[in-house]
């Protein structure tokens, strides 16, 4: 596949992707999201800007699986229509029982050739024979369109006032309808957004697990989606959904390793009476939980406009921050509460997330709480309407809009 072929496959209007491919011989480029958040469109655009040959392999295509299970058969099938140069692409490599030694294998049998390798689920990093990626792949995660991205589209120089008025509604956009992009930019997103639950939240993740019970597993996603923000009640969910506490876990293992649901685990230093066991549970796309639960309308009018909020803010973080950063939420036993705490090695960001407009700077006992216990470098107050920098104990506090969050991580 040649470069000009490549880039008129891209599509119109096209939004750029705040990611980097390195592509380095002798390490696979490993892109793992969800199905249709836009990972083969990133890679053809980066793709479509190299002067080698492409080589495409769609593992979902029965040839590619029966080569799929030995890399030397690949290698040797692919002998007479790829030279040194050409750039290996496998696509939606969860389909093959063994992805990760099948690239293990490619690396180290051709220590000089580029490989990017796309998956749908976390589970393509792990293998029934526990064969190791480490040193051989570098992982990039990439989800639905962030805030970032689509702001990048906006015209140059608008007015400061027009300029955000304009983020301010792509915030709502996403508040309701999410980044997928083919949702983003349809006509009418609650369509493809249904669709897109069925296609895939429910029958795609179906295929690649055993779910016996496919109607507990959609009770569950609408328990989640009602509950987003809220601690997991794994019993409660259970007696709701008519199943096991063991079947329970296991679906949500499953909902996270597909990249629909994250649980967040609480932030434990010890240094307060603290929660230190139930995870907060999120969607990783607003639009995909409104679809499930909730409805399109607009958040100004919603009862769960700050559970939209709070789920909107922590996919933008999913979306921006290092693979190695942690994320956490913090609450002690006397009900102080901290919305997210990031870690960044030994360096804490902790953020409050108030839907609504500030009219002056307001700092809640939680983030006195959380600030008094373990001193973080940052503390953000993620609102609708409040830009300041001040400092509370010797602590610095930024109040910033939701668009502003790449300043609270940039200070980290």
């Amino acid at each position: 596949m040649q470069q000009p072929l490549i880039s008129s496959q891209l599509p119109s209007p096209f939004v750029p992707r705040k990611r980097e491919m390195e592509l380095h011989p002798g390490r696979a480029e490993l892109v793992v999201g969800p199905r249709q958040a836009g990972k083969s469109t990133w890679i053809r655009e980066v793709l479509s800007r190299r002067s080698e040959p492409l080589l495409l392999l769609a593992a979902e295509e029965p040839r590619i699986r029966e080569l799929g299970s030995s890399p030397a058969l690949i290698l040797d099938a692919l002998h007479d229509v790829m030279d040194a140069s050409t750039i290996l692409l496998i696509e939606e490599v969860q389909h093959l029982p063994e992805a990760p030694l099948l690239i293990k294998g490619l690396v180290d049998m051709e220590p000089g050739r580029r490989i990017v390798v796309t998956g749908s689920a976390s589970f393509t990093l792990k293998a029934k024979t526990r064969e190791s990626l480490a040193g051989r792949a570098r992982r990039t995660l990439l989800l639905p369109f962030s805030l970032e991205e689509v702001a990048a589209t906006l015209p140059a120089g608008l007015a400061p006032a027009i300029r955000e008025l304009r983020l301010g509604e792509l915030w709502e956009r996403l508040l309701v309808s999410g980044g997928y992009p083919d949702a983003w930019l349809a006509e009418d997103p609650r369509a493809v957004l249904h669709h897109l639950v069925e296609a895939f939240a429910l029958k795609d993740t179906s295929d690649l697990h055993t779910i016996e019970r496919p109607r507990v597993f959609r009770r569950l996603l609408e328990l989640a989606a009602a509950d987003i923000g809220n601690l997991v009640n794994v019993s409660s969910w259970a007696a709701l959904a008519q199943a096991s506490r063991t079947a329970v876990s296991r679906y949500l293992a499953i909902a996270g390793e597909a990249h629909l649901l994250h649980l967040l685990p609480p932030f434990a230093g010890g240094k307060r009476a603290e929660v230190t066991g139930s995870p907060k549970v999120y969607f990783l796309d607003n639009g995909l939980r409104n679809a499930i639960f909730g409805g399109f309308g607009a958040s100004t009018s919603r009862a769960d406009k700050g559970a939209l909020w709070e789920n909107a803010v922590f996919t933008e973080l999913k979306k921006r921050l290092h693979l190695l950063d942690e994320i956490f939420y913090w609450r002690s036993k006397g009900q102080a509460e901290v919305d997210f705490v990031v870690r960044r090695q030994q360096r804490l960001l902790a953020i409050e997330v108030k839907a609504g407009p500030l009219h002056r700077p307001t700092v809640s006992r939680g983030a006195r709480s959380f600030m008094d216990a373990y001193r973080p470098a940052l503390f953000g107050i993620l609102n609708a309407s409040l830009r300041l920098d001040t400092e509370v104990d010797g602590v610095a506090v930024r109040f910033r809009r939701p668009w502003e969050i790449d300043e609270l991580i940039a200070e980290l």
